[in-house]
C-alpha cells in the first residue's frame, strides 16, 4: 500500500515540482530547463507503465492503488482520495504518454520564454493526471481545472493565426461548460444526501435511495450539457476546431488527446452511474447531438483546406462515436468508447504534432500550397500514412481506432439499427478527408508555391528528435491495437461491476 501511495502522488506531483523547479532552471540556460521539463514528464509515464502491468483491483468498488488522506473540509466530504480502476486506468496511461509526448517536442521547440512555456505544460500534465486518478468528485473536477487554466495562457501567448480570438472563444465556452458541470456535481451531492463528494459513497448511497424522477432528469441534464460543451458536442463545438487551430502544438496535444476526454470520463464514470434514470430521459438528446457531431461535423471537416483546422474538426466529428456509445448503455458499447478514446487521444496528438512538422518543411498550413512532400520526408510520410489510417478506423492488426469503433458500432446495431445506417456515414467521410490531405500533402505535384519554398530552405526529413516522440505514441497505438485485451480486459471487468451496464447488457 505504501508504494501504491507514493505511485499515484508522484504521477501528480513529479510534474507541478518540475513546472516550477523550469521556473528556476531558466536562469542556468536552455539545457538546465530541457533536462528538467523532461524528467517532469518521464517520470509520471514510467510510473503510469508501472501502474498498468500492477494493476490488480482487490478493494471495494473494483478500484486499485488506493489512498486517501485528509484536507480538512471532511465536513463537507471531501478528501484527497486517490485510486485507479478499469475505466480510469486505459485514460492515465494515455495521459501519461501523450503528456511525454508534448514534452519532448515542445522541450526541442523555440518557443519564446521556453521555460514559462514548459511551466504552463507541465501544470497542465500533473492536473491531468489527477483527473484520472481520482475517487473523490470535487478533485477530479478541481484537476481538471488546475489543467484547463494554463490551456487558455498558452493558447493566447504562444497561439497563431487568430490566437487571442481563439482564446477568448475557449475561455467562455470551457468556463460556461466547467459552470454547468459543477452545478451538476454540486445537485448530485445536496440531492444525495450522502454528504460525501467520494465517488465510492455516493454510488454506495444512491444504490439504496436514487434519486427521484425529477431531480434525475435535470442533474443528469447539467451533467450531460456542462460535459458535452468541454467534449465539443455539437453544436456547442465551435471553439474547438478554432482553439486547436490557433494553439501551439504541444497543448492542442494535450487538449485535444486528453483534456478533451474530460467529460465524456464524467458520463461513464460519474453521471451514468450515479443516475442511470437520466439517461433514458436523454437518450434521444444523446443520440441526435452525436450524429450532428459525426455527420454535421464531419462534412464541415471534408470541406476543410487548412491542414490543422481538418485535424480540428475531424477530432471534434470522432467525439460523437463515444457518445453513441454511452447512449447504447452495454459494456460493449461504453467499453468500445473508453478504447476509441485512448486511441484517439493517442492519434489526434500525433496528428497534430505531425501536422505541425509539416508546417515547419512547407511554411504554411494549406494543403493546395503542398504536395510531394514524400519526397523529401519519406519517414515523414510514413508517420502521417499511418496515423490518419488509424483515425480513419482502417480495420487491420495495430490500428486501436478500430477496435474501439467496432465496439460502438455493434453495440449500436443492437440498440438502434437505424442509427448505425447514419453514423456509418461517417467512416465514408472519414476516408474522403483523410486520404484527400494524404493525396494533397505528399503525394502528387508540388505546388508553386512549395517550390518556391523549396527556393529559400532545404527541405529535410523527419530528424530524431522529432521521431522519438512520434514513435512513443505510435508504439502505443499498434501495442493497443495488437493486443486489445491489455485494456479491455480490466476494462470489461469494471464496467461489468456496475449494475447500470451490466443490466443494459442483459436487456433488463
Amino acid at each position: 500500500m505504501n508504494d501504491s501511495v507514493s505511485l499515484l502522488h508522484f504521477t501528480i506531483a513529479v510534474p507541478i515540482i518540475a513546472a516550477f523547479a523550469t521556473l528556476w532552471a531558466g536562469k542556468l540556460g536552455r539545457p538546465a530547463v530541457q533536462i528538467v521539463s523532461i524528467t517532469g514528464f518521464a517520470i509520471p509515464t514510467i510510473l503510469a507503465l508501472v501502474a498498468w502491468i500492477a494493476y490488480s483491483p482487490e478493494v471495494a468498488g473494483g478500484y486499485d492503488f488506493v489512498t486517501r488522506h485528509n484536507t480538512g473540509l471532511e465536513s463537507v466530504g471531501i478528501s484527497l482520495h486517490l485510486g485507479l480502476n478499469g475505466i480510469s486506468l486505459p485514460l492515465f496511461v494515455m495521459s501519461a504518454v501523450v503528456g511525454l509526448a508534448a514534452g519532448l517536442y515542445a522541450a526541442q521547440s523555440k518557443a519564446e520564454n521556453l521555460s514559462r512555456y514548459l511551466f504552463c505544460l507541465l501544470i497542465m500534465q500533473g492536473g491531468l493526471m489527477g483527473v484520472f486518478a481520482s475517487i473523490d468528485v470535487f478533485f477530479f473536477y478541481f484537476f481538471h481545472e488546475l489543467a484547463l487554466i494554463p490551456t487558455f495562457v498558452m493558447v493566447g501567448v504562444w497561439g497563431g493565426r487568430d490566437r487571442g480570438y481563439a482564446a477568448m472563444k475557449m475561455t467562455i465556452y470551457l468556463t460556461l461548460g466547467a459552470m454547468i458541470s459543477l452545478a451538476g456535481l454540486i445537485a448530485l451531492y445536496v440531492k444525495s444526501g450522502a454528504n460525501s463528494f467520494d465517488l465510492i459513497t455516493l454510488k454506495a448511497h444512491l444504490a439504496a435511495a436514487p434519486l427521484s424522477e425529477t431531480v434525475s432528469h435535470y442533474a443528469f441534464g447539467l451533467l450531460l450539457f456542462g460535459f458535452g460543451i468541454l467534449v465539443s458536442l455539437w453544436p456547442l463545438h465551435t471553439w474547438a476546431p478554432l482553439g486547436y487551430g490557433a494553439a501551439p502544438s504541444s497543448a492542442a496535444m494535450l487538449h485535444a488527446g486528453v483534456l478533451k476526454k474530460f467529460g465524456l470520463y464524467g458520463l461513464i464514470q460519474i453521471a451514468v452511474p450515479l443516475i442511470p434514470g437520466g439517461v433514458g430521459q436523454w437518450e434521444n438528446w444523446i443520440v441526435w447531438l452525436a450524429l450532428g457531431n459525426v455527420v454535421v461535423v464531419g462534412l464541415i471537416t471534408m470541406a476543410q483546406r487548412d491542414l490543422k483546422q481538418m485535424l480540428g474538426y475531424s477530432s471534434v466529428m470522432h467525439m460523437g462515436y463515444a457518445f453513441l456509445g454511452i447512449a447504447a448503455m452495454s459494456v460493449l458499447g461504453v467499453g468500445g468508447a473508453v478504447l476509441m478514446m485512448v486511441a484517439h487521444g493517442l492519434t489526434v496528438a500525433l496528428l497534430f504534432m505531425l501536422s505541425t512538422m509539416i508546417h515547419h518543411r512547407t511554411q504554411t498550413f494549406e494543403m493546395e500550397e503542398m504536395g510531394g512532400l514524400s519526397k523529401k520526408a519519406p519517414v515523414l510520410s510514413a508517420f502521417f500514412v499511418c496515423a490518419m489510417m488509424a483515425s480513419i478506423g482502417l480495420p487491420g492488426p495495430g490500428l486501436a481506432n478500430f477496435w474501439g469503433e467496432f465496439g460502438i458500432f455493434v453495440s449500436i446495431w443492437e440498440y438502434k439499427p437505424w442509427v448505425l445506417f447514419v453514423a456509418a456515414t461517417g467512416i465514408i467521410i472519414s476516408a474522403v478527408y483523410g486520404l484527400r490531405s494524404i493525396s494533397r500533402v505528399f503525394f502528387g505535384n508540388e505546388s508553386e508555391d512549395f517550390l518556391e519554398v523549396q527556393k529559400e530552405n532545404s527541405v529535410t526529413d523527419m530528424t530524431w528528435a522529432e521521431r522519438v516522440p512520434a514513435l512513443i505514441l505510435l508504439v502505443l497505438l499498434f501495442f493497443i491495437g495488437l493486443f486489445p485485451k491489455t485494456v479491455t480486459s480490466s476494462l470489461n471487468e469494471a464496467l461489468e461491476s456496475e449494475p447500470v451496464y451490466a443490466k443494459a447488457e442483459a436487456g433488463e
